[in-house]
């Protein structure tokens, strides 16, 4: 199925044309510049990547600083965007990638959706159907019925097989359909997927497009971002260097055990010497004396 509607499908990019006011008049008319190139693929491409993320988060700021980030690293990895075969596909799968991220649950900014300004009640019901849907289920919805990928395209940005993409096609549907009014006549599946095309659309298009920054802005903003980042990491390295080069310095040459701290050691009898003679001993040691001159049977040495 062919896509028709501007606030959810891949707009084709414009005949280059930069907004940067410092770039020479006559700069898109023979040799484009990749600023060009860039500035004509956001200026095709920006708005309705607004309306497809704030589809799948429900808040506009959120979209609008996907849209912008997702930008950002496009141009900081421009080379390999300029020659990728869908240059639209990656920018979508970054900005996707960035509002869906779970760590956006703890911005208390981000915590809730904004109040829908459709005024149409089925409208709002469908919308709230597709935020109540898991992560995954809701993209591939949205890139299927909405941005008008075939299934092996939209298993291929989700990284799903296509059996898996199919799977969650059919569940996300049924989910939507038991929220929504049901419909007179059964739907084909064809039919199914032209109705949600329309019903997205007119959801995406009630929604007013947030003022999102220049291409050159975003150009400019990822330049710095890329500066700053370059600058921490050149000074993390220096620190870490410093560290080194003051530990070879300051540590000794070889490792040497420390002693261990003197304890206490008990049970161990007290250190003196001999034990004074009691009487009985005193008495034995006279009789021995005595004996060993007096006594008979002792040999006594003659003395010449």
């Amino acid at each position: 199925m062919a896509p028709t509607d501007p606030g959810t499908t891949r707009d084709q990019p414009t005949p280059p044309v930069s907004s940067d006011p410092t770039a020479p008049a006559d700069s898109t008319s023979l040799d484009p510049t990749p600023a060009d190139a860039f500035d004509a693929l956001y200026v095709g491409l920006a708005t309705a990547l607004f309306r497809q993320t704030y589809l799948l988060t429900g808040r506009r700021d959120l979209a609008k600083e996907s849209v912008e980030r997702a930008f950002e690293q496009a141009w900081q990895r421009w080379p390999e965007v300029a020659v990728d075969r869908d240059p639209a596909g990656w920018v979508r799968a970054a900005a996707y990638e960035y509002a869906m991220s779970p760590w956006h649950r703890l911005r208390r900014a981000h915590r809730r959706p904004d109040p829908q300004s459709a005024a149409d009640t089925d409208s709002g019901a469908l919308l709230d159907a597709l935020l109540d849907l898991p992560p995954a289920y809701r993209r591939t919805l949205l890139l299927h019925d909405g941005v008008g990928l075939g299934l092996p395209d939209t298993a291929a940005e989700t990284e799903a097989s296509t059996a898996a993409a199919a799977g969650r096609l059919v569940t996300a549907r049924a989910a939507v359909a038991e929220r929504l009014p049901a419909s007179t006549t059964p739907l084909s599946p064809d039919e199914e997927s032209a109705l949600l095309h329309e019903q997205l659309g007119t959801i995406a298009l009630a929604q007013p497009v947030a003022a999102l920054l220049t291409p050159h802005a975003v150009r400019t903003s990822s330049e710095n971002k890329a500066r700053l980042w370059t600058q921490a990491a050149i000074a993390l390295t220096a620190v870490l260097i410093g560290l080194a080069a003051v530990t070879m310095v300051t540590a000794p040459p070889r490792y040497e055990t420390p002693p261990s701290p003197a304890e206490q050691v008990g049970g161990v009898p007290p250190r003196g010497g001999p034990q004074r003679l009691t009487t009985q001993d005193l008495e034995m040691q006279r009789k021995l004396d005595d004996e060993l001159v007096h006594g008979p049977a002792r040999l006594v040495p003659e003395v010449r």
